[in-house]
């Protein structure tokens, strides 16, 4: 989800509320401590030099009970981020702590906003030697020869 994205749902929403990949909820009384610009660069293992940017959402739970972030609140964050830290119109990653620091993309199912898994993936696979994934059919999915209208002696083959 893009910065713009979570503002457009910001405004039409009373409540804010973050989904865990589990279906668990984050504890209400959460707080956002940080809206910042994360700028990751680097080489790959192929060699190519990369520039990756997205706006970083640090969500806490503290023993503050009866805290709850209001919609607007969040807003004028994000707005304060946008103007002091030039921040464009850039994807999200959330950080929460689970068992470490846990990372995630963003997605909104119009009630909560949901914490979407990240996962780490080789860049230059064709530098690397990975071979390309296989396409996994079930035997069911293959047509018989009759079916795609090749048979011996036809001259399909």
């Amino acid at each position: 989800m893009k910065l713009s994205e979570i503002k457009k749902h910001l405004q039409n929403t009373t409540a804010v509320h973050f989904t865990l990949p589990s279906g668990e909820m984050v504890p209400e009384h959460f707080h956002v401590t940080e809206v910042g610009l994360v700028t990751k660069h680097f080489i790959d293992c192929g060699g190519t030099e990369r520039l990756e940017r997205v706006v970083n959402f640090q969500l806490w739970d503290a023993n503050d009970f009866d805290h709850r972030l209001k919609p607007q609140k969040l807003l004028h964050i994000i707005s304060l981020s946008e103007q002091r830290l030039g921040i464009g119109d850039l994807e999200i990653e959330v950080e929460y702590q689970t068992e470490t620091i846990s990372k995630y993309g963003l997605h909104y199912n119009g009630d909560n906003f949901v914490l979407v898994p990240k996962q780490t993936a080789c860049l230059a696979q064709d530098s690397c030697g990975i071979p390309p994934s296989k396409q996994k059919v079930t035997l069911n999915q293959l047509q018989t020869a009759k079916e795609s209208g090749c048979t011996p002696g036809s001259g399909c083959c």
